[in-house]
This record gives structure tokens, sequence and C-alpha cells, in this order.
């Protein structure tokens, strides 16, 4: 996984673009709605999505696999506490986060991955904490393509193995740690205009006391 990223960020550099997604946009929303003003974003890349929350006042912590990501971050500004490393080494410091927010990452874990970076992130979350999560959904155009090696979970014919998330799955995986809501988001392609969009999940939950 790590090789992986490294080589793609190093090929294609910025290649979302700048724009934050649209379920990043609709999560800021959220959190000023809540008062959340310290999150945690596994999986930050080189930032696009941390922007819309640091200028609305909102500090970030990022967690990023590829160091050439964060030199990218850093070079686009982004000066911000990034740990370098992969999310099943969380955690990274023993800080609770009023909030966490993890776009497209977690579908990329297989199933004992993802229940222990679910279980991080819920431990890293301060009491009446959020954490929202987006992940690829069984509508996306991409489902059934490539070797399936278990239910719902396929590797695509460039080497990278994605789990296909439904209502069951999310309630299966995610009831246990809070879930409040979740709903589904069509994310479009912001630099690409005449691709299709993706459709995901967005995963709600909450710490309680």
């Amino acid at each position: 996984m790590t090789e992986f990223w490294e080589s793609s960020f190093i090929e294609k550099q910025t290649m979302w673009g700048f724009e934050p997604t649209d379920s990043a946009i609709a999560t800021k929303d959220f959190f000023l709605e809540k008062n959340v003003k310290d999150i945690l974003v596994p999986g930050i890349g080189y930032g696009r999505n941390a922007k819309v929350f640091i200028e609305s006042g909102i500090n970030v912590t990022g967690i990023e696999i590829s160091q050439s990501a964060i030199d990218l971050a850093r070079q686009n500004g982004l000066d911000i506490s990034i740990f370098h490393g992969s999310v099943s080494d969380m955690p990274f410091d023993n800080k609770r986060y009023e909030g966490i927010f993890c776009h497209a990452l977690i579908h990329l874990l297989n199933r004992s991955e993802r229940e222990k970076f679910i279980q991080d992130c819920y431990n890293q979350l301060k009491p009446n904490g959020y954490m929202i999560f987006t992940t690829v959904s069984k509508n996306a155009p991409m489902f059934g393509n490539g070797t399936l090696l278990d239910k719902d979970y396929y590797e695509t014919d460039y080497g990278v193995k994605i789990f296909f998330y439904d209502a069951e799955s999310i309630i299966q995986e995610f009831e246990a740690y809070g879930l409040v809501e979740f709903s589904e988001i069509d994310e479009p392609h912001k630099d690409m205009i005449n691709k299709p969009s993706i459709n995901f999940l967005m995963v709600k939950c909450k710490k309680e006391l």
C-alpha cells in the first residue's frame, strides 16, 4: 500500500486537483454547527480537503502514508502537523480530538484492518465527539470489476483492493461505535468534469459520554 501511494503521488502529483470534495464541505458545515474546533484527518493526502476546515478556523492534524503527498501539502501551504505513516499503525499521539474526518480510505482496508481503524478512531475521540467516514458504495460504477477476493471485496486491474459498502455492512461495522446515520453522496470529479460521479456513502458516528 505504501509503495502504491508513494508512486502514485510521485507520478500524478496533485491528481485530484485542489477543490475539496462535497463530503468535506458538508462535514465542515456540520462541524461548525456542532462547534467542533480540533479534528484528525487520516489519509490527508496533499491536503485538498484539509484547507476547507482550516479556512473555517478548525485546527487540523493529519495522517498520511506517502511522504511525497506530505511534501506536496507543504509546497501548497499546508503548515499543520502531519504524521507520516499508515493508519494501520494508529495511534500516533495520545490526544483526543473533537472530530475525525476520513474520506475515501476505509474501503481500501481489509476486514481486520477496517475493524482496528474504526476502533482506533473511536478511541481518539473526545466524549460527544463525531467521526465521519466517506466510503465507496456498491452503487459505484466500478463495483464488480476485477478479481473477487471476498464478499463485496475486489482487487482492481491496477492492483488496488476495494471493499464496497452497503447499508448492511455499514450497520454491521459501525453500529458498535455510535452510528448516528448514513446517507448517499455522489462525488463528482471536479478536475475532470466529463468523468461520471462516484457513489459514496457518508457515515456519521458520535461517541457518547
